[in-house]
């Protein structure tokens, strides 16, 4: 029986959510879209493939999937958390059909294997495969951490497995898009690089004390611990390295470099650079609400 919920968040998706919808249309019960205000056609895809519409306006990633999961009238016994730029491959697709109906009652989430293209290729190398992300749960028993950044998945209890199928990122846009993304992906980082820091809002969800992904947990506890602490500078090169020779990242060919390098140097130095800007935008304050009214500013989010 199909028993899985697909939700998805859109915003002028029309590019990629015919694809993204059908890849799951084997094994989904029903599929919510989440949209924040989409003005190309991505309504009216999600309508013609059967999808419900529900529309909220958007604060950040997590916000609007945690509203989607508290409003969307699921009915099945899974939840699937689907972005519109990716893809359940058949073999993956067929797995979810065969094996979820079998799984013990104490199992309550499943951890998926994301591959990530780019430029048409996909990077095998530089520690990017396979990528292991919470993306099925129970209905009822999966909440998203409130962060402005790398949120995930938790579950409340149970245990967790894997499955192994394929399942892709392969954004269509140009690369304009992907340096304007990422670009806004290192302000929300930076903020919360210093609410690590200082404390200035609270969150409602942490992956440090849920069930999730051991690899995300992990690598969470690595950056905050760690990375974080270190001056940016060395920290986005020894990482750039890390991916790039250790991790064999040279051989994902010119396409590989290209990736490693922004989204493994690029970026994390562009991160770095806003938390030293937002860090002196803050500094001549002294109250918790000045600095949080001044981050806000200088940050351009709602706080």
């Amino acid at each position: 029986m199909r028993n899985v919920a697909v939700v998805v968040l859109t915003y002028n998706e029309e590019m990629h959510l015919a694809r993204a919808l059908e890849s799951v249309a084997p094994f989904a019960k029903e599929v919510f879209v989440i949209d924040s205000g989409s003005t190309d056609q991505t309504i009216a895809i999600a309508k013609a493939r059967g999808a419900r519409v529900l529309y909220n306006p958007f604060v950040s990633q997590a916000k609007q999937f945690q509203w989607g999961l508290d409003n969307a009238p699921i009915t099945a016994e899974w939840v699937m958390r689907l972005d519109a730029d990716e893809i359940i491959e058949p073999d993956l697709a067929a797995e979810i059909e065969e094996k979820l109906p079998k799984l013990a009652s104490d199992v309550t989430g499943i951890n998926l294997k994301r591959k990530h293209i780019f430029l048409g290729r996909w990077v095998r190398h530089g520690g990017r495969y396979p990528l292991l992300l919470l993306r099925i749960w129970r209905h009822g028993l999966g909440r998203v951490e409130d962060r402005w950044m790398d949120e995930h998945i938790l579950v409340t209890k149970g245990r967790t497995i894997a499955f192994d199928g394929g399942f892709a990122d392969w954004n269509l846009n140009d690369m304009s898009y992907f340096t304007a993304k990422h670009n806004r992906y290192a302000t929300r980082e930076a903020v919360e690089i210093i609410n690590q820091r200082r404390n200035l809002f609270l969150h409602s969800e942490n992956a440090m004390t849920g069930k999730n992904s051991t690899q995300a947990l992990l690598k969470r506890c690595i950056k905050e611990r760690i990375y974080n602490h270190i001056p940016f500078p060395i920290s986005a090169t020894g990482y750039f390295l890390l991916r790039y020779i250790f991790q064999l990242g040279f051989l994902d060919g010119v396409e590989g470099l290209s990736y490693h390098f922004l989204q493994g140097y690029w970026y994390r130095f562009l991160v770095g650079v806003k938390v030293l800007e937002f860090e002196r935008a803050i500094a001549p304050f002294k109250s918790v609400d000045e600095q949080r009214a001044a981050l806000a500013r200088v940050s351009g989010l709602d706080l």
